[in-house]
């Protein structure tokens, strides 16, 4: 069985609501983050000679955190096997086998797992496995108001979703298969590295 998240990309409004929440539920300080909201666009605006303007601007909101992909890249690095996946096909850690090397934050291209310093290991998204196990759902998706995520197992989301999980900045899905499916916004642009580059994160400054 494998797990996974969907996010619908046409509800979003980028009230960054589910990642607050999974920062509260987890206890993590400003610098660590298990879930991120990006904000994309890009476009121009061109004067006419009528004195009119016209443009073809655009942007939308991204939430995303472990996918959980079907090849994570951060299993096959960690030199001491802390990184694994659960019987629910979630990617864990193991905090008393993890060495805090960061291979994994490195090589996931999704930034997912994070480095805890102060308590010498690798820490991420877990699909708040506790929660799972009490019949719950993880925080991010209780918390959200416009019901933008869902999770359970990626068959019956891409089921009832569709397969799509490009969706830019996100990387290109092929490299790890990640286990999410996307509503994709309305206008929406694919990852930079396979069409010409139509825009940017507009929020780096608060991407941690």
């Amino acid at each position: 069985m494998q797990y996974g998240f969907h996010f619908d990309g046409a509800r979003c409004t980028g009230c960054k609501t589910c990642m607050l929440a999974c920062k509260d539920y987890h206890g993590l300080p400003s610098s660590l983050a298990f879930r991120q909201v990006y904000e994309y666009g890009g476009g121009s605006w061109t004067r006419h000679d009528d004195g009119t303007v016209s443009h073809d601007t655009f942007a939308y909101h991204l939430s995303g955190a472990c996918n959980h992909c079907a090849n994570p890249v951060c299993v096959r690095v960690c030199p001491t096997g802390a990184m694994h996946k659960n019987d629910r096909g979630l990617v864990s850690v193991d905090a008393a086998r993890c060495i805090g090397c960061g291979y994994c934050a490195l090589s996931c291209p999704y930034r997912a797992p994070k480095v805890d310093r102060e308590a010498g290991h690798s820490v991420k998204c877990d699909g708040c496995a506790g929660r799972l196990d009490e019949g719950r759902e993880p925080v991010c998706v209780e918390a959200c108001p416009l019901r933008v995520l869902s999770f359970g197992p990626i068959d019956e989301l891409r089921d009832q979703f569709g397969k799509a999980a490009d969706l830019a900045p996100l990387p290109p899905s092929d490299v790890t298969a990640p286990s999410l499916a996307l509503t994709l916004p309305a206008f929406a642009r694919e990852h930079p590295d396979r069409v010409a580059a139509e825009g940017h994160v507009l929020n780096g400054n608060e991407i941690v």
